[in-house]
């Protein structure tokens, strides 16, 4: 319990909110403090203003009607009920008249107001039993004698004290509800970590598909885990996209390494030198495919990266879709294809043109390879066009396609349709293409041309780019 307790307050929420209370207690003190003080301040202005009206009703009678109407007056004030104190007392400090049996000794000597609150004794101590103070205002009429005017100050302690109580009442229960809270936050913010802690270790312990728990609050645990789950849904992809290139290089180039050091061989055995050249150049063939490989692969590794993120810019992609389109032209015509564009003009995103132009040339390349196989008049469309916020360019084919259940494998790195690797290609293009769209923002989306046609039902393939903004 103690260590449970000490992690606690390792935690920076806890301390924070261990903050909070402290503040708020220093708060809330000051509060008590500063309204009882007012109270206090106010009762007494309030006695003292109540005091001097009295004092002066009681002048007035006395201008009126002299010493017998005063005494009367006094008389009839000091059978009322109340905290009042009247007193008459003659110049030698004997006491004529009033409701006091006795005052402090002193109080009588000094003409105006008491500045220290005085005692004195009631004439019975069964309504008000112990130690009685006030405070008065001791007035001398023109004949000698002493009039004292004040008021008890029990029932201001009493309120004060009442006052007092009250708002410590009220600060222990807001403290206790404070500490309440804080435990339950505490709690419940060490019990987060806890289970964020323990998928951690899962994670470094080579488990990438375990996912920080994620709640429904949307604060700032959430965001966080939030941000660390796309980050690990990268690593995670990113690895094995690894491992796959891994396995892929294994399988693919294992093949053409073998034809090139069989041909080597081959030409180191033959006497003649064409044959020998025949051999030479089989070699060059095939260290060129894999420099193509090699490029293709560390240009994807680039893409991922995000190093070439810097690079981008607001770029015309139906200049250069239409520049991509006009240079394989030639290469479909050779091919027995007929290539059409359909491009809406004046559409820019903010991307690198030099990867765009790739994507697209990789695209018309698979379209020209495959489409040349359509038992009728092959041809392909490209197509560029703004829809629901996005720009959509699509090359279309009317060639074999893809089957629906392969088209999300053809993406990954060196994934071939054709097993027995009799077309030329590397298996890259369209996962370099992908990983295009990822950089930009944008997606990738392959469909059928034609559904209705089983034999040949062609293939679009369409880079969803986001509308820049205006």
């Amino acid at each position: 319990m103690l260590a449970r307790a000490r992690l606690m307050f390792r935690s920076t929420a806890v301390r924070l909110s261990a903050l909070y209370i402290l503040l708020f207690a220093l708060c809330a003190a000051f509060l008590v403090i500063y309204v009882t003080a007012m109270s206090e301040r106010l009762l007494a202005q309030q006695t003292r203003q109540s005091l001097q009206e009295e004092v002066q009703e009681i002048q007035r009678a006395y201008e009126r009607g002299g010493v017998s109407l005063l005494l009367r007056m006094m008389e009839r004030r000091a059978r009322q009920p109340g905290a009042n104190l009247y007193v008459i007392a003659g110049p030698n400090g004997e006491m004529l008249a009033g409701n006091v049996a006795a005052v402090q000794p002193g109080v009588l000597d000094e003409q105006g107001w008491t500045e220290i609150p005085f005692t004195y004794e009631p004439y019975t101590e069964s309504d008000r039993p112990g130690r009685h103070l006030a405070t008065a205002n001791v007035i001398r009429l023109d004949n000698g004698l002493r009039m004292l005017v004040g008021r008890d100050l029990g029932d201001p302690s009493r309120f004060r004290g009442i006052v007092r109580r009250a708002l410590m009442v009220a600060l222990a229960i807001m403290g206790v509800g404070a500490l309440v809270i804080w435990f339950g936050i505490g709690r419940n913010a060490l019990k987060r970590i806890d289970r964020m802690s323990a998928a951690s270790q899962k994670i470094m312990a080579g488990d990438l598909s375990q996912r920080l728990p994620v709640g429904k609050s949307g604060d700032e645990f959430d965001r966080l885990s939030d941000s660390l789950n796309a980050m690990l849904g990268r690593i995670e992809k990113l690895n094995e996209g690894l491992r796959q290139v891994s396995d892929n290089i294994a399988h693919d180039l294992k093949t053409p390494l073998t034809r090139l050091r069989n041909k080597a061989a081959d030409a180191l055995g033959e006497d003649r030198a064409d044959v020998r050249r025949t051999a030479l150049e089989g070699i060059i063939a095939e260290s060129d495919q894999l420099i193509r490989t090699f490029n293709a692969l560390l240009m994807i590794s680039r893409v991922e990266a995000g190093s070439i993120a810097a690079e981008m810019s607001d770029v015309d992609l139906s200049a250069i879709s239409a520049d991509s389109a006009e240079l394989y032209e030639p290469a479909a015509e050779e091919a027995g294809l007929s290539l059409t564009t359909e491009l809406e003009p004046g559409l820019v995103v903010h991307g690198n043109r030099e990867l765009i132009g790739q994507a697209i040339f990789n695209l018309l390349d698979n379209a020209i390879k495959y489409a040349s196989e359509a038992k009728d008049a092959a041809h392909i469309r490209v197509r560029l066009a703004r829809s629901d916020g996005t720009l959509r360019l699509s090359v279309c084919d009317n060639g074999p396609g893809i089957p629906a259940n392969k088209r999300g494998e053809v993406t990954k790195r060196f994934f071939r349709l054709d097993e027995s690797r009799s077309k030329p290609g590397t298996g890259l293009g369209l996962s370099l293409v992908e990983a295009v769209m990822e950089l930009h923002g944008g997606s990738l989306e392959l469909s059928a041309t034609d559904e209705a046609n089983t034999s040949a039902p062609g293939l679009t393939v369409t880079m969803v780019f986001p509308a820049p903004k205006p």
